[in-house]
């Protein structure tokens, strides 16, 4: 049940998204409270650069409550 949860939730963001896109994806949550989840290891997420990229699946994981918590 739960895969198929993942595969219908937020089927028009692409596969890897940015900071502004994982707010808009958590409710509208701000860009504070976003960095503070990806640097604390709620959500796991590729830093290139300046720049932060972070696979759907892993924003899909904290909404439905993985259990794994993965520092970057």
């Amino acid at each position: 049940m739960v895969a198929r949860q993942k595969k219908g939730m937020f089927a028009n963001y692409p596969d890897v998204v940015g900071v502004e896109q994982m707010c808009t994806m958590l409710g509208g949550i701000g860009k504070k409270t976003a960095y503070d989840l990806l640097k604390n290891g709620d959500i796991r997420y590729v830093k290139i650069g300046k720049s932060y990229k972070i696979p759907k699946l892993c924003v899909i994981e904290y909404l439905i409550g993985g259990d794994e918590k993965v520092s970057p």
